[in-house]
């Protein structure tokens, strides 16, 4: 919420896929309505007929986006490896990996053609440094995204394409909900700021690397930890 708030006057026309609508959302979407051209566009991405039947809309509609910014994946959690299940990994990969192939593949042709391309992963700081424990589903998925990134970013660096990834430390949101209180008060103790990331302090970085400005900035994988 706190990118699309900051970042929509920058924009005509913004598609914008949820799988869920809040009050909070839906006040900030009408908001937004008055100034933007906004698109919503409802999508569980643990469907594949979700997934393409968003892909054909966007087709239908016939505003392309040049500007994608990724950020689905299933709320972090704590679990031991041995104790984990295949179908969290699963549900990592349908929601986070296989939805932005689909999606890239369904785009970056007219981004080709356009000679022109701004696409951002929602990484982790977990890339970057060591990983936290007891979260090998979510850091593995994590991984895998970083690969497609850093792929992306060379195949396309003649046509005008930046791909990049953001590596937050542990931001206090709704995607925290699922962990234990002392995991979160951990993170903070150990962080050389005693405290978690805000929100605000990542948004600027999406802003600078899909303005013009960020034109040299590909193939990254920005860490923003407060010196972790």
């Amino acid at each position: 919420m706190g990118l699309l708030e900051k970042t929509h006057h920058n924009y005509d026309f913004i598609y914008l896929q949820y799988c869920h609508m809040n009050e909070g959302f839906s006040r900030l979407v009408k908001e937004i309505g008055l100034t933007t051209k906004l698109f919503l566009l409802e999508a569980n991405f643990l469907h594949n007929e979700d997934i393409f039947r968003m892909i054909e809309t966007i087709k239908d509609n016939g505003v392309i986006p040049n500007n994608i910014v990724h950020l689905p994946a299933p709320k972090i959690y704590n679990k031991q490896f041995h104790k984990d299940k295949w179908m969290n990994y699963e549900k990592g990969w349908q929601v986070s990996f296989h939805s932005i192939v689909e999606i890239l593949q369904a785009f970056i042709p007219f981004m080709v053609a356009q000679h022109y391309g701004r696409i951002i992963f929602m990484l982790t700081n977990s890339t970057l440094n060591l990983p936290v424990k007891f979260q090998a589903s979510y850091v593995s998925i994590k991984y895998a995204l970083l690969g497609l990134m850093k792929s992306l970013s060379v195949e396309y660096v003649d046509k005008g394409i930046t791909v990049n990834g953001i590596s937050p430390d542990m931001m206090s949101t709704k995607f925290l909900s699922e962990l234990p209180e002392m995991i979160i008060e951990n993170n903070t103790f150990n962080s050389p700021l005693k405290r978690n990331i805000y929100v605000e302090e990542v948004i600027p970085v999406f802003e600078l690397i899909l303005s013009d400005l960020g034109a040299a900035i590909t193939g990254q994988n920005i860490g923003i930890s407060g010196g972790l």
